[in-house]
């Protein structure tokens, strides 16, 4: 009669545990992965110490607002405009002349006391067709010499233009108008503005009229439209200062912000709030005689009229 050894064989495998691993390894096992645990929130914290320490730099950086007269302007800037009046030419070039007569108070021993380059002005033809061309007698009496005017047939003849001029070291700065959203302008066509200007260092404000702010490598970026001018002291009736309302949205080194500017006697200035347009100036403006006067030359001088009477870049669209 045989008898069955299945119970006591598992009462001997019940009796016979498996050892398990070493209590010491395990330890040194869970030690390891919370100093690896403990070492990536450190670096997690300084990191975000970093950032914020770079991000408090910047936004100290930024938190200066933008005004005439700042050092460093940038080389390249977009302006972006409604082709019903000239308040995007008029704004470049009260900017250009801002950023010019910065220039000439840099002390810098080897630059020149005043600087008389040319300046280089391309228009695209649909631009001319739309807006008109410089007026001789709106421009500043000491631009009427120095501008060369530049009609170009395509947006690629008047990138080709604009690239070149701003190659030239003989310009002291760059102001071109083109119509909406060209295909040639690209990101590619603004990198290579972009470049030539900072390489060169001649500054490009590029009016954009009728365009949606598209994908640009432009350092700072506007919108504007015309504002109603401040009355003159002596008489309500004459044609007052130019004014537009300007939006910076977006810019490499200051913070957006809307201003209401003024050219002040070619002297470009952030109108004070506090002053109503409704009370007159405080003191008399030298350009009420000028204006007069130029009007008197137009009317004297046919060869220099130009068709566009009127439409004078160096003022925007009256109130």
């Amino acid at each position: 009669m045989s008898r069955s050894v299945l119970p006591a064989g598992a009462d001997a495998l019940n009796a016979c545990r498996v050892p398990s691993r070493p209590k010491g390894r395990r330890k040194a096992k869970a030690a390891k992965a919370k100093a690896a645990s403990d070492a990536r929130a450190l670096a997690a914290d300084l990191t975000c110490a970093l950032d914020a320490d770079q991000i408090a730099a910047l936004s100290q950086a930024r938190a200066a607002r933008w005004q005439p007269g700042l050092a460093d302007p940038p080389l390249h800037s977009e302006i972006f405009a409604s082709s019903a009046d000239a308040s995007g030419a008029g704004l470049a070039l009260a900017l250009a002349r801002d950023a010019l007569a910065v220039a000439a108070r840099a002390p810098d021993p080897l630059a020149e006391a005043e600087d008389q380059r040319q300046v280089l002005w391309v228009q695209e033809a649909r631009t001319i067709a739309r807006n008109g061309r410089p007026y001789l007698h709106g421009l500043p009496s000491d631009w009427r010499e120095r501008l060369i005017h530049v009609e170009a047939n395509s947006t690629a003849d008047a990138l080709f233009a604009i690239e070149e001029g701003l190659r030239c070291r003989d310009f002291a700065c760059v102001i071109a108008e083109i119509m909406g959203n060209p295909r040639a302008l690209d990101f590619t066509a603004s990198r290579r503005l972009s470049l030539a200007a900072h390489k060169h260092g001649i500054a490009l404000w590029l009016v954009r009229l009728e365009a949606e702010p598209d994908l640009s490598s432009a350092r700072m970026r506007w919108r504007v439209r015309p504002c109603a001018s401040l009355p003159p002291r002596w008489n309500a009736n004459a044609p007052g200062i130019p004014a537009w309302q300007a939006e910076l949205f977006r810019a490499r080194s200051h913070a957006p912000g809307q201003w209401t500017l003024l050219d002040d006697d070619h002297s470009l200035r952030i109108d004070d709030p506090s002053l109503s347009r409704s009370n007159p100036l405080p003191a008399p403006r030298a350009t009420i005689g000028s204006a007069f006067a130029a009007r008197a030359r137009a009317a004297h001088s046919g060869d220099l009229v130009r068709p566009t009477v009127g439409r004078s870049l160096a003022a925007c669209a009256r109130g």
